[in-house]
């Protein structure tokens, strides 16, 4: 069974986190003062969301990973829909985030209702030392998406 709740940005290891943001500087940039959420099995953190308001009225997801032996059990809708529900508590009514152009990253996002809102041409080139791959085609562009929460 998977318990969902919110954490402290200093619970959460590292090496979770870099399994959605290979930066370790990136990720130190947005998680502190950032909002957590966890997932868990057998009391083992197996999956987190980092989250902060950007613009009042407005969050983002910066970091949404989840143990590669725990992916593919639906752990991560969970944890995200959780997420969308405690950000809507916190007077959040649109969630941005920033993810690739192609793969199963995007599909999971729009399969939660997250639409495109913009194109950042060379965001992976410019903002990463070491290239990023996904199915063996390395990633440049950065789409924006957004969800209205009601």
């Amino acid at each position: 069974m998977v318990t969902l709740r919110e954490v402290s940005p200093k619970s959460i290891f590292m090496e979770l986190l870099t399994e959605a943001d290979p930066s370790e500087a990136r990720v130190n940039e947005y998680l502190s003062d950032s909002w957590c959420f966890a997932a868990f099995v057998d009391n083992t953190m197996v999956g987190v969301c980092v989250t902060k308001q950007i613009h009042p009225g407005i969050g983002e997801i910066f970091n949404i990973a989840v143990r590669p032996e725990s992916q593919k059990k639906g752990i991560g809708t969970q944890l995200i829909k959780y997420t969308l529900a405690q950000l809507a508590a916190k007077s959040i009514k649109v969630v941005m985030l920033g993810t690739g152009t192609f793969g199963y990253q995007l599909a999971f996002y729009q399969r939660l209702g997250f639409r495109v809102e913009s194109v950042i041409k060379d965001f992976f080139l410019d903002n990463y030392e070491e290239p990023l791959f996904e199915q063996g085609i390395q990633l440049k562009d950065m789409l924006r998406l957004y969800l209205e929460l009601t």
